[in-house]
């Protein structure tokens, strides 16, 4: 980008480049997160922690969403596939070889070392099990992955089975909910929760595994019936697409004198 005859950084990089923001942007990479915990997390006040936010908003970087335990407060999510496109236009704009290509996570992993990742909403019959199937789908085996909820229904929302199986060729009709207090002694090295209700009351576990929140509103509430849980199911399908090169990280090339 060009004014005046001058290289000007292109938007992200203006934005992103400033401390604050940035900070901003590291902790919600991680997941979703309140002002409160904002502010406490970066260490600036509220006023500037919300300022900042704001910027982000307008940029299409972050939304936020009620939370649906208290609708005082809402959750801000960092949408990372905007940041990918205006990271790879950032590379390109510098020099056309230094655009970005998604990143590849790791082919195979030792079955001893394959992380445990447990995903939890209140009913444990839709937003985790969709998680739980779509991480298991994507992970071919590369993870030991559980769902369970706080308050667990009878069964699945037939809404839930069927974008399973016609959305990705995922046949769940046999899985069932399953109570949280069936993990007691459990160790887990991810703990996601997929609702606010259940992220306030979900316990600890052994072994201190990493806790991340997903605010998403539970589908079955939506009025809009089966489009609601394609919807839900799609934004479940990126945020584990994003999980991937966390839980197996790619081998780090050996940069050679």
């Amino acid at each position: 980008m060009e004014l005046s005859g001058r290289a000007v950084p292109p938007p992200f990089v203006r934005l992103a480049a400033h401390e604050v923001r940035w900070r901003l942007l590291s902790e919600l990479a991680r997941g979703d997160l309140r002002v409160r915990e904002l502010v406490a997390l970066v260490g600036e006040p509220q006023n500037l922690v919300s300022y900042h936010l704001r910027l982000l908003r307008s940029a299409g970087l972050v939304t936020a969403r009620r939370s649906s335990f208290d609708g005082r407060d809402s959750y801000y999510h960092l949408d990372l596939e905007r940041c990918a496109d205006a990271l790879a236009a950032a590379g390109a704009a510098l020099h056309p070889a230094l655009r970005l290509s998604p990143a590849e996570t790791a082919e195979t992993a030792d079955a001893a070392g394959a992380p445990s990742v447990l995903f939890l909403c209140t009913g444990n019959s839709a937003r985790s099990p969709v998680a739980e199937a779509l991480l298991r789908h994507r992970a071919g085996g590369r993870a030991e992955v559980t769902s369970a909820g706080s308050h667990p229904k009878a069964r699945l929302h037939p809404h839930a089975v069927r974008v399973l199986r016609r959305r990705y060729d995922i046949d769940a009709a046999d899985q069932r909910p399953r109570g949280l207090d069936t993990l007691t002694g459990r160790r887990f090295d991810y703990v996601i929760s997929l609702c606010d209700k259940v992220r306030e009351v979900c316990p600890d576990f052994a072994g201190h595994p990493r806790r991340l929140h997903w605010s998403i509103p539970d589908p079955a509430a939506d009025q809009d019936g089966y489009p609601a849980f394609d919807r839900t199911a799609a934004e479940i399908d990126t945020r584990i697409r994003h999980l991937q090169p966390v839980l197996f990280p790619a081998p780090r090339q050996e940069v050679r004198p």
